[in-house]
């Protein structure tokens, strides 16, 4: 019996360490691919060991795509998209999972359609709206249009689903108004679904490439994922920036779900009730 679960031991550890090379492994060339220029980068083999042109390729990058002002502005779309969109899907999420009113189980229907249906076929309408609104090239137009994210309402919903009827009863009973009781009863609870919706929103955002692409004009105002895109050229490409951009950008992802993963996997789990 103790041959079997050592042999089963050694088993899983095998399989988490194959596992785990093969997500590090792209992430450690990453980094070690943005130390070298271009030609270096499709030596044969591969460079495996830093090389010695990480400024040079840090400074082609600001030159050429005023990466640090690119960098401010992902920041600047992520947080106050995950902010805003977190209390809309929050607040949503616990109208539809607490609230009896007619026509509630229709409507969230229909709010699950989004998650079916392509968001390519909305591009164009979106762009029409922004257009009227003379938002083009503008933050709001990038954050605006996706607040109210079917995933993120879902997930909400389903985790205040689990959250006793009772309890709310018994805060009315002491003299709690409604956003007293959620402020102060409904959210405290949710923390760890509030940890992994905060997590998905800022890297929906922060990796978003094609409605910024299409609603931002300046690149001063471009995102990082665009301003990348924009070092491409027909003729030329200098991938050693655009590996040093791209190691940067996963920066503040990593900084996030470390933060909060604590409460991610729990969060997830969350939304997994049964009504």
């Amino acid at each position: 019996m103790n041959t079997r679960h050592r042999g089963r031991g050694i088993l899983l550890t095998s399989g988490l360490a194959i596992a785990l090379a093969a997500v590090a492994i792209p992430f450690y060339w990453l980094v070690i691919a943005s130390t070298h220029s271009s030609k270096e980068i499709f030596d044969s083999p591969p460079p495996m060991v830093p090389g010695g042109h990480l400024l040079d390729n840090l400074t082609s990058l600001q030159e050429s795509a005023q990466f640090g002002r690119v960098v401010l502005n992902s920041l600047l779309i992520a947080v106050v998209y995950t902010v805003c969109a977190g209390a809309v899907c929050t607040l949503a999420g616990y109208a539809f999972a607490k609230y009896r009113f007619r026509g509630r189980e229709g409507m969230f229907g229909l709010l699950m359609l989004g998650l079916v249906i392509p968001a390519q076929v909305t591009l164009v309408p979106l762009f029409k709206m922004m257009a009227d609104l003379q938002w083009l090239n503008t933050y709001q137009a990038v954050i605006m249009p996706n607040l109210a994210l079917p995933f993120g309402i879902f997930l909400m919903r389903q985790s205040m689903a689990a959250l006793p009827d009772e309890l709310l009863d018994s805060g009315r009973m002491d003299g709690c108004g409604e956003l007293r009781l959620f402020w102060k009863v409904v959210l405290p609870p949710m923390k760890p679904a509030l940890a992994a919706l905060a997590i998905f929103l800022f890297l929906y955002q922060w990796n978003d490439f094609v409605w910024p692409l299409i609603i931002l004009r300046d690149g001063a105002s471009f995102t990082i994922p665009v301003a990348l895109a924009s070092l491409q050229g027909l003729d030329n490409t200098d991938y050693g920036a655009i590996l040093a951009g791209t190691s940067i950008a996963a920066i503040p992802m990593a900084i996030v779900f470390l933060a909060l993963q604590r409460h991610f996997v729990s969060g997830l789990l969350a939304g997994a009730v049964k009504e």
